[in-house]
């Protein structure tokens, strides 16, 4: 019994401050997600495992970020992964296979094939952001849902360096 005592007194703070600490850091610093989709190929594959920074306050996204997020979408359990496209004030639309930022066409290159569908021209009203998966034709994302505008609130944080598969490992682009 006395060994036991011992043993916990010794090791007892060392594990609170390790839990303390990884919750700390999960919740508020970074966390590890793993991608569910093949929605960003062929930028991010299915089942990559990603490392989101998510010190949202510290944060200046920009557009083409890779961003963690909860999507506008009613009874929705699921993060998602994909790429920051329209930011507070922009206008996005696709049209002709392109993405039209500002009224300018955006080079793409990191998007695979061309969109073979049409996205009315929005605005991106203030607090919120406009996401696309880079598997444009196969990703479920601002172009489809009811509501295509994510609100600042939901957004997890930014998806920052890619720890697995260890062939792939480093940072994002």
């Amino acid at each position: 019994m006395n060994k036991i005592v011992k043993t916990i007194k010794e090791w007892g703070p060392s594990v609170l401050v390790a839990v303390f600490a990884s919750l700390i850091i999960n919740t508020y610093v970074a966390q590890a997600v793993t991608v569910p989709t093949g929605s960003m190929l062929p930028t991010i594959q299915l089942k990559d495992e990603l490392i989101v920074e998510k010190m949202k306050g510290l944060t200046d996204f920009s557009f083409g970020d890779i961003v963690v997020f909860w999507p506008p979408l009613a009874g929705n359990k699921d993060r998602y992964v994909k790429r920051l496209i329209g930011l507070p004030g922009d206008t996005i639309e696709i049209k002709d296979g392109s993405l039209i930022r500002n009224g300018q066409k955006v080079d793409e290159p990191y998007v695979k094939s061309a969109m073979t569908y049409t996205f009315k021209q929005v605005t991106v009203p203030a607090g919120n952001y406009l996401f696309l998966g880079d598997n444009r034709n196969e990703s479920y994302d601002s172009h489809m849902w009811p509501t295509p505008f994510v609100p600042e609130k939901d957004l997890i944080g930014k998806a920052v360096f890619r720890l697995f598969p260890l062939n792939h490992m480093g940072t994002i682009d």
